[in-house]
């Protein structure tokens, strides 16, 4: 009897470990050799070659094919286990909640948006608010013009409200205008009928099933998911989500979102600029028509994206699917570094195994990597331990001060909300955390952002010149970086500040003494 106890209890052990295993590896998506799936690794390289010599800095890639990852890859210091900001690419996963609550029927597309928020609603509703519809939202033609987003969430503690008051200038559902608070008024409907955060609503329906784990959102001060930003999840949830699209809403075998919603999303329900040029449109993937929360691209292709150039690109004609982390200043010419070098070497059938140019591609994965600042020296570490009054500025920096040792330079921030001591290392990244908030495109808008904090970052350090200190930190769940170029003489300094937010163009230079 003990015996047979004993081989139960060993068994049950064994059945739980082989259970926790496969918990494990079932939440990411299986890999492939590009060849075996019919894509040529020399045309990746390809692309990778042409990427580093473009104005995109790119962050991360995920390309899968026929549902295995076929090439991955992360610009060092980026890393597979860090969350990115996708801005905007939030918008598709906040019209997947509506879905989820239309299935649920609790919700249409047809009700009213006014009818959510009777609290809310101004005095005089006009004829075109009382007519706005969810699909109208969804659409992105809420009449209104122009997008009164930055206006409303950077003025009006109740966002719901504000967006409530704007003019409605055209019939809803006529024209299109991008509106990312229209998005957040989504958000809100969603968890005025479910009674649930949209991050939390898509929890069991979404994120678990497709292994999304630690997703996280900003919301605004009444504590509504932002909607339309302020989502943060892995590159590989990225192409999970647009797989789960390619599929037709089902997840190994299991139907999680129905198949009509993912059709009606991914269909082109009004156009950008009916009157543009056909050579126009020839040459834009911003012009090919708008679904629910999601944008047609040319190629017969549809995806989600966000400002700086985060996108998720579904291919249906290829089978195959792409998720992209990045910051540029051109979002048309990243998607057509990958219509250039990608979409053409997607082949039917497999490809021959080719060895050397597999272990090219895999090699060049590996050492992708951002330019790190060279490592140098300069007379600076005469200053460790001073301190430097900054007065009044832009920045809303009262001092800082500089401590040099064995490679590492501290440089203790402080500022009207506090000090933030970070860490830069000499010709390397050196990762560490901060509660100094970095560059955003949201920045000016009234929430909450605490999910934020401790952000993760990594410093690096140079000298110019013997006297010229180059500080780069870079907020490595999102898109952005600052710099800060600090020039010492005796007593005084003076410190430059720009972002890669706004690519240099706006440069603050504030002056300082030692105390």
């Amino acid at each position: 009897m003990n015996l047979l106890k004993s081989k139960i209890s060993s068994f049950a052990f064994l059945l739980l470990i082989q259970l926790s295993v496969f918990s494990q590896v079932s939440v990411k998506l299986p890999r492939s050799s590009p060849e075996a799936q019919g894509v040529s690794s020399k045309s990746i390289v390809d692309f990778l070659d042409a990427a580093a010599l473009g104005r995109t800095e790119f962050h991360s890639i995920m390309i899968v094919r026929h549902g295995k990852v076929i090439a991955e890859g992360w610009w060092n210091p980026y890393r597979t286990d860090l969350k990115h900001t996708l801005y905007s690419c939030s918008k598709s996963f906040t019209a997947t909640a509506v879905g989820f609550a239309i299935q649920e029927k609790k919700l249409s597309l047809d009700d009213k948006v006014i009818s959510f928020f009777p609290k809310e609603k101004p005095d005089s509703v006009s004829q075109f608010l009382s007519e706005l519809t969810v699909k109208d939202v969804l659409i992105m033609s809420d009449g209104m013009e122009p997008d009164p987003s930055g206006v409303v969430a950077g003025l009006d503690t109740n966002w719901i409200k504000g967006f409530l008051r704007v003019p409605i200038k055209y019939e809803p559902g006529t024209r299109f205008l991008y509106n990312s608070l229209g998005t957040y008024m989504l958000s809100a409907i969603v968890q005025k009928v479910t009674k649930q955060k949209v991050v939390d609503y898509l929890k069991p329906r979404l994120f678990d099933p497709l292994g999304i784990k630690g997703a996280d959102w900003e919301t605004d001060l009444q504590g509504i998911n932002t909607g339309g930003w302020g989502l943060r999840v892995k590159t590989e949830d990225m192409a999970k989500f647009a797989q789960l699209f390619l599929q037709k809403g089902k997840w190994n075998g299991k139907q999680i979102l129905p198949e009509s919603w993912v059709a009606d999303a991914s269909t082109a329900h009004i156009m950008q600029d009916p009157s543009a040029p056909q050579s126009k449109k020839d040459s834009s993937d911003w012009l090919q028509g708008y679904g629910y929360q999601m944008w047609r691209c040319r190629n017969n292709a549809y995806r989600g994206d966000g400002a700086f150039g985060q996108f998720m690109i579904v291919m249906p004609d290829q089978d195959a699917v792409i998720a992209i982390t990045a910051e540029t200043p051109s979002m048309q010419e990243e998607i057509n570094l990958v219509w250039q070098y990608i979409l053409p070497a997607f082949q039917n059938g497999s490809l021959p195994e080719d060895k050397t140019a597999l272990k090219n591609l895999q090699d060049k994965l590996k050492s992708l990597a951002l330019p790190v600042a060279e490592k140098t020296d300069g007379v600076g570490q005469k200053n460790s331990g001073k301190i430097y009054n900054l007065g009044s500025n832009a920045l809303h920096l009262q001092t800082m001060s500089f401590n040099f040792s064995n490679g590492i330079c501290t440089v203790n921030f402080k500022t009207d909300k506090g000090a933030y001591p970070i860490k830069f290392a000499s010709g390397k990244w050196l990762a560490a955390e901060t509660s100094m908030p970095g560059p955003s495109l949201t920045a000016g808008a009234l929430e909450n952002r605490s999910m934020l904090f401790p952000a993760k970052i990594t410093g690096s350090y140079s000298w110019k010149d013997a006297n010229t200190l180059q500080l780069i930190l870079r907020y490595v769940e999102s898109p952005h970086t600052a710099y800060f170029t600090v020039s010492f003489n005796e007593d005084k300094i003076s410190v430059e500040e720009s972002n890669s937010f706004d690519y240099g163009k706006k440069k603050i230079t504030i002056e300082g003494n030692s105390k």
